[in-house]
């Protein structure tokens, strides 16, 4: 029979549950039962299922929670936490509320008031739970997704609805939700790639700088040493060379830094422009503006060597004593440099010497004047004729051999040039005698005079009978003096070059002829002149046909004081 009201009353709460075994209802306090199995959880977190309407049925704790469904194969995801588990996302669930009715005592046997709820009060019921989010599959690490939109703040429970849980031994759940410790700060992810991105602009900024710089200097900078120079550096200026080659030169002989330094200390500097070809004493490691200033100095420049017409390779005394140089003494000082302390000079015995010796084919002359220059009556007067007027560049330091190879090559090129070759003579003679009436008519005449002079010679040479050339000049190349009067004892001296005595011309040249010269000696103007005398201070002669005339003509020139 069910109890009636009062009975229901006066009696303690229960515990919802199953009914006690009767031994063991008085003999103390009720035992609490056997913790339910664990539910295995899910892979995914889980959610509390919502409750139905019912009430728990007797011997059950309650509803089991049903797993939710994975939220994907990236991992399991925790629940969202209510308002009040916002600030501990490990707290599982709120404490029971310390104002809720204390729990009930187990039934006693028969006791059927465990299912009948009190007079006047509604059955309890759980709240609901919010309902499940569904998710999309999605293949975004957890690190990476965004972070899920907070959810309405849940009711607290009330009464004893999570005292059944309360055996439940909370470092279980601990261990389930470890694994979210380690989730990565975002916050601090996206300072490092903000630091990342600074780091990265720096660097470029860096880069753009450096070729900004690199760039200005490969176009704008340049190299320099500072200071005069140390060492002597010989350095040659070729013909036509422009500042820009110079400065290449002087940068690879290590006398300036860079072609730039020399180039911009040269700009508005006129001597620069005036640079001759020839070799240059400079010094090693010169400022740009130090290199300017020695290369435009007259005394840097070294082994030049200046061949005039007339010249002969014998020095010549003057009547007033001087000494006008020949060739070998010309040669001799050209050599002549101080590189280091150290001379570079070849005496003009040694270039004498070396004449003498010398293989004329291996010198360089032309095979049409080896033959008759062999049979002069000295060997170093081999070469006499066969070095052409002009400048020549003599390197300090050549040997004697070197600077006559040099200059017999160089002068065959331009005694071709000037129109002497074995297909360009004079009217019935060979190369090598063209070459010694040439040198004849340098040594007699003035240049306004060379034709009329030419046609003489040739006119003498093929009188009929032969007439002697009887020129003074040939007489006075043996006395090494100028043109000049000679009497019979200068005659004397001559030798083979005596042309008062002896028919035809002189066994080698003079002189060094000049190109007008040989030009002359090649095309001789027309005209019946035989005879000439020096009858103008100015060194021009007055020509004859007969000797009566020429006799006239000498007069003419001692009253004028010519002779």
């Amino acid at each position: 029979m069910p109890p009636g009201p009062d009975e229901l009353d006066n009696r303690p709460p229960r515990r919802r549950g199953a009914a006690p075994d009767p031994d063991e209802a008085d003999s103390g306090p009720p035992r609490r039962r056997a913790m339910p199995e664990r539910i295995e959880p899910a892979p995914a977190r889980r959610r509390r299922a919502e409750p139905d309407g019912a009430e728990a049925a007797p011997g059950r704790r309650g509803p089991v929670p049903e797993p939710m469904e994975a939220a994907g194969p990236a991992g399991r995801r925790r629940a969202v936490p209510d308002a009040a588990e916002g600030a501990d996302p490990r707290r599982r669930r709120a404490a029971p509320d310390p104002d809720a009715e204390p729990p009930r005592r187990p039934a006693a046997p028969n006791d059927r008031s465990a299912a009948v709820p009190e007079p006047g009060a509604e059955p309890r019921r759980r709240p609901a739970a919010p309902p499940v989010r569904e998710e999309p599959v999605t293949d975004v690490l957890p690190a990476l997704a965004p972070p899920p939109p907070a959810e309405p703040p849940q009711e607290e429970p009330q009464g004893d609805e999570y005292a059944d849980y309360d055996d439940y031994d909370e470092s279980e759940y601990d261990e389930e939700y470890d694994d979210y410790d380690e989730e990565p700060d975002r916050p601090r992810k996206k300072k490092s790639k903000r630091a990342l991105g600074w780091v990265a602009a720096i660097a470029v900024i860096a880069l753009l700088a450096g070729g900004a710089w690199y760039g200005f200097n490969r176009f704008f900078g340049y190299d320099d040493f500072e200071g005069t120079g140390t060492d002597d550096v010989l350095i040659q200026v070729d013909d036509g060379d422009s500042t820009s080659a110079i400065a290449a030169k002087l940068t690879s002989a290590g006398v300036v830094a860079s072609g730039k330094a020399f180039v911009k200390a040269g700009e508005g500097n006129p001597k620069l422009a005036r640079i001759q070809h020839g070799f240059y004493v400079m010094k090693s490691h010169m400022s740009g503006a130090s290199a300017v200033d020695r290369l435009t100095t007259p005394a840097s420049r070294v082994g030049q060597l200046e061949i005039r017409p007339y010249t002969q390779f014998d020095d010549i005394t003057q009547p007033d004593g001087k000494v006008t140089p020949g060739v070998f003494s010309l040669m001799a000082k050209a050599s002549c440099a101080q590189l280091n302390g150290k001379s570079t000079c070849v005496s003009a015995d040694d270039l004498r010497k070396a004449v003498d010796a010398a293989d004329l084919k291996q010198l360089g002359v032309p095979d049409w004047a080896i033959e008759p220059a062999n049979k002069a009556d000295r060997k170093d007067r081999r070469l006499e004729g066969l070095i052409a007027p002009g400048l020549y560049d003599v390197k300090p330091g050549s040997t004697a051999q070197e600077i006559l190879g040099q200059l017999v090559h160089t002068s065959a090129e331009a005694i071709q040039n000037a129109g002497l070759t074995p297909q360009s003579t004079g009217p019935g003679m060979t190369p090598y005698q063209t070459l010694i009436i040439a040198s004849i008519i340098e040594r007699e005449a003035v240049k306004a005079d060379f034709g009329k002079l030419s046609r003489v010679i040739y006119n003498r040479l093929k009188a009929t009978p032969p007439m002697r050339l009887q020129m003074d000049s040939t007489v006075n190349y043996v006395l090494d003096r100028p043109t000049l009067l000679t009497n019979e004892g200068d005659r004397v001296k001559s030798g083979a070059y005596n042309t008062y005595k002896n028919a035809g011309l002189p066994p080698t040249p003079i002189a060094v002829p000049s190109p007008d010269a040989i030009q002359a000696a090649v095309k001789p103007p027309a005209g019946d002149w035989v005879y000439f005398v020096k009858c103008e201070k100015n060194g021009l002669s007055c020509f004859a046909v007969t000797n009566d005339e020429h006799n006239r003509n000498r007069d003419l020139a001692r009253e004028r004081g010519v002779i």
